[in-house]
């Protein structure tokens, strides 16, 4: 199985990605440029975190016009996996791979630190081998992370089951205290209709060496590469 992690100017957790999928999850790993086009046999693409652009105009704005995305939506239109973390999430949503979008934290503070989230369903590769109603401890690090949509498109993704995973209590109590930067239903990951691009602002590459006392991010990236395994990729 062969992951992509790309690489735009600004990004500065690809090497984070990069080491935890090669070096901890066993996984053979390219870097793609934002202006590679050839996907050399991929099977996953994720687009780290970071501050791609510089985060001119808008947090993703500028690198969902750069080359490779063009690219990248047309792998993820032909059934392609796609996880967007933190400023890939916002590059995803930008490119209307995922509805919605991300603004500026409630605080309008730079929020970096652990936080909890829980997995709404078991209708994805992220979360469809994890128990409902585990916690996971992960951390966030981001100024704009709050998750917004319009009525309409927010229930859209409540009624397709969308949301993947939501801000909560260290005890999986779902609730505004627990809601680190507004976003509409405490939401901090979703996916795209047919379940194969993802999105959450909280970094799961940061919590998955035992070196750092928190494997919790492991855990979601390892049962969806043993899924896609089992599935022949």
């Amino acid at each position: 199985m062969t992951f992509g992690v790309v690489v735009f100017p600004g990004s500065n957790c690809d090497e984070d990605a990069v080491h935890v999928l090669q070096n901890i999850l066993g996984q053979k790993v390219v870097k793609l440029w934002h202006k590679d086009t050839d996907f050399q046999n991929i099977d996953f693409i994720i687009l780290p975190g970071g501050f791609s652009y510089g985060d001119y105009l808008r947090s993703g704005a500028i690198a969902s016009f750069s080359p490779i995305m063009t690219k990248i939506i047309e792998f993820a239109n032909n059934g392609g996996y796609v996880l967007g973390i933190c400023n890939g999430f916002q590059i995803l949503c930008e490119s209307k791979l995922l509805p919605g979008t991300l603004i500026r934290n409630h605080n309008h503070n730079f929020i970096c630190k652990n936080i909890f989230i829980k997995p709404q369903h078991n209708l994805t590769i992220l979360t469809e081998r994890i128990d409902s109603n585990q916690v996971f401890k992960i951390p966030i690090a981001h100024a704009e992370g709050c998750y917004y949509a319009d009525e309409k498109i927010l229930q859209e993704i409540i009624d397709n089951k969308q949301i993947i995973f939501k801000y909560c209590t260290e005890d999986g109590e779902i609730n505004s205290r627990a809601n680190p930067n507004g976003s509409l239903k405490n939401i901090a990951g979703i996916c795209n209709a047919k379940r194969n691009v993802f999105g959450m602002m909280p970094h799961p590459e940061r919590a998955c060496d035992k070196n750092l006392s928190n494997e919790d991010g492991k855990i979601i990236l390892e049962q969806a590469i043993k899924i896609m395994q089992d599935m022949g990729k």
